[in-house]
């Protein structure tokens, strides 16, 4: 028995691809259709497309094309082609022609901030390799030193930390962390692994972190904490991943890396100071831009904004302080300074509490009354409170490292489904755990409306599920970061519900069963039955059942009160299924029996010619036994007389006459 198609098959083999063009140049964008004999046509925001000088369109076979010449700035749109009850949408984005080198100088600024990050240098990579699990143990007691490890994409790494349980009553709890709350023991995998042993001998409880097959947004700043009852102890660390080594210093990713891609909401302002909006904007506003300058971690940087309100004594020691807070891109490096009294004094850098050593990314440097720290390539394990120290002096800034804007690297999909059925839509950004809304024909979907839609994360992938789709839950839907969004038109159509076996009328005798069953094309779909008009209602004789796509109504013990037209009719839809039933009656005439009258005359003195002889003076009594049925009329004659009476009653009407003679009954 067939079953219900779920989900349309595409009916392009080959879709179109966003494209970025100049001005005054050329675009074709290629389609090709599972059919050769399929019917195309282009569309530029929702309205049809037909050939003309702007728009060349070609069709051979199952390839398609549309070609836009002299392309201006209002050619940037939303465009789609359509095939059958397919519809695929592609963007066209225009570029500015670009200026004459002369009036674009290579040091521009915001030039710089666009430069992809370099390779670390040669004098570095003794440094950036690998450790072993033995490598750099974290030995469970806290150190002022901030651990830094580097290493490339693709490599692994370990993180060992030892606890001796010597003195312990009980197992320590281990933890790791990322960041400042992520704990990374649901985040167990593929990628990442936690292992524990314990060595009976030395009582000594081994914990283990590996990275396998690191990737770039694996770096940041960990923390592994162990604690025993009322015992604690904490070690930070930084990981650093930088991109994978090329043979030869060829640079194959950046000789292929997307460039076309241009977010739509990227916010390119370089003079933007998030920390000075966060100080000045009412509380109600700041998720709203934490979420539009990709701020990840709001709660501690509201705490460490608080912190920076506290006015700061004068010093001796230093002439000039450390700003309240500085920003930097990621991946840029920045220069922090102070100018100190004593030109001879030296200084000690830390971060988060902790001093920092000199690496191949911290770099101190002196130059008079300066002192200056450099930090290159800067992650989001910088994002810290730094400290200049001199003495029992100091001042401290705070560091927030801002993240390029998150772009979407995998659009939404037009969908379009039956009615109940479930929908995915999908779509991948560039940075995992990263912040995205959803709208709904403009209008933003929150978590209040959790039970009717459901969000979803998977690393880059971001899921917004409906389980069961009606008719209002068709429209655009857009998903938003903040630097790009994407839109997909969700179109929900009604079943129709296909009859796999109809009910049959039925003929059935007293105290027989009738069954009445069908079998419809979706499951999930219920009904209900009627008789004459009137739903039935289960009871002791009747029973209802609907066990996948099999509606069953049943009937023990017929009587003549059952017959009658019966009709199934399933929820939502505007038809219904008729049978009728018909009552066999048996009728039995009653023919009762009928036994013939007989009589049985047997007594003393009887002759074989049914002559009595009685001696005179004798009295005489005849008890003449009658059988028959229905009891038989008795009639009684002497001679010619006649007497009708019952059998009690002879005795006295024959002794009123004379005794002698013929008698007969």
């Amino acid at each position: 028995m067939p079953e219900p198609a779920k989900k349309p098959v595409s009916a392009f083999a080959k879709k179109p691809k966003t494209q970025e063009a100049e001005e005054g140049s050329c675009v074709v964008f290629e389609a090709e259709t599972e059919k050769s004999e399929a019917k195309v046509k282009w569309q530029c925001n929702s309205k049809d497309i037909a050939s003309s000088n702007k728009y060349a369109i070609t069709a051979a076979g199952n390839k398609h094309s549309l070609t836009i010449k002299d392309i201006t700035m209002e050619d940037a749109n939303v465009y789609a082609v359509i095939a059958g009850g397919s519809k695929v949408k592609f963007e066209l984005r225009v570029a500015s022609k670009p200026e004459v080198p002369a009036e674009a100088p290579a040091g521009e600024p915001g030039k710089a901030d666009q430069a992809p990050v370099p390779p670390p240098a040669a004098s570095t990579q003794g440094e950036t390799s690998a450790p072993t699990p033995d490598a750099h143990p974290a030995e469970g007691k806290t150190s002022s030193l901030l651990y830094v490890y580097f290493l490339y994409e693709g490599e692994n790494i370990t993180f060992v930390a030892k606890v001796n349980a010597d003195s312990l009553l009980k197992k320590p709890s281990v933890k790791w962390f990322k960041g400042k709350w992520m704990d990374l023991a649901s985040k167990c995998g593929k990628h990442l692994q936690l292992k524990e042993t314990y060595d009976r001998n030395t009582k000594v409880y081994t914990f283990e972190m590996q990275i396998v097959a690191a990737k770039p947004n694996f770096a940041g700043g960990y923390r592994c904490e162990v604690s025993s009852k009322d015992k604690f102890d904490s070690c930070n660390f930084d990981l650093a991943v930088h991109e994978a080594r090329a043979p030869e210093g060829l640079d194959i990713r950046a000789a292929f890396r997307r460039t076309s891609i241009k977010p739509a909401h990227m916010n390119t302002d370089p003079d933007v100071d998030v920390w000075d909006i966060l100080s000045h904007a009412p509380p109600s506003e700041f998720e709203k831009i934490a979420f539009q300058y990709g701020i990840t971690d709001l709660r501690g940087m509201l705490k460490r904004l608080k912190k920076m309100k506290k006015e700061e004594k004068k010093s001796e020691a230093f002439l000039k302080k450390l700003d309240p807070a500085y920003q930097v891109l990621k991946g840029h490096k920045i220069k922090l300074g102070v100018e100190v009294a004593n030109e001879d004094v030296e200084v000690k850098w830390l971060k988060n509490g902790q001093e920092i050593q000199k690496s191949g990314r911290y770099i101190f440097e002196c130059v008079g009354n300066m002192r200056y720290l450099t930090i290159n390539h800067c992650s989001l394990a910088d994002d810290a409170a730094y400290t200049c120290v001199i003495g029992e002096e100091k001042c401290t800034t705070e560091l927030f490292v801002k993240e390029p804007p998150v772009t979407i690297v995998k659009n939404l999909e037009d969908q379009m489904v039956m009615k109940g059925e479930r929908v995915e839509l999908e779509c991948e950004v560039s940075e995992e755990g990263a912040n995205v809304k959803w709208e709904k024909d403009g209008v933003e979907l929150t978590r209040d409306e959790s039970l009717k839609y459901r969000f979803k994360k998977d690393g880059c992938k971001h899921v917004l599920i409906i389980n069961e789709a009606t008719k209002e839950d068709g429209g655009h839907y857009k998903v938003k970061t903040n630097g790009g969004e994407s839109v997909a038109e969700l179109l929900v159509q009604e079943k129709e519900l296909e009859i796999y076996q109809s009910i049959a009328d039925l003929t059935v005798k007293a105290k027989d069963q009738a069954v009445f069953k069908c079998e419809v094309s979706d499951e999930n779909v219920k009904g209900t039955w009627y008789k004459n008009g009137v739903e039935v209602k289960p009871n002791a004789r009747t029973n209802i059942s609907h066990i996948g796509r099999i509606h069953k109504l049943t009937i023990d013990e017929v009587k003549p009160e059952d017959e009658g037209d019966y009709t199934f009719v399933p929820d939502g839809y505007a038809f219904n299924l008729s049978a009728k039933l018909n009552f066999l009656e048996v009728k039995i005439d009653f023919v009762p029996r009928q036994d013939p009258p007989k009589i049985h005359l047997d007594c003393m003195g009887r002759t074989s010619d049914s002559t009595i002889i009685v001696v005179a003076g004798n009295k005489l009594r005849l008890d003449v036994p009658i059988t028959g049925d229905p009891s038989p009329t008795v009639i009684w004659t002497k001679g010619e007389k006649v007497k009708e009476i019952g059998l009690l009653d002879c005795e006295e009407w024959l002794f009123r006459e004379q005794p002698l003679g013929n008698y007969a009954i």
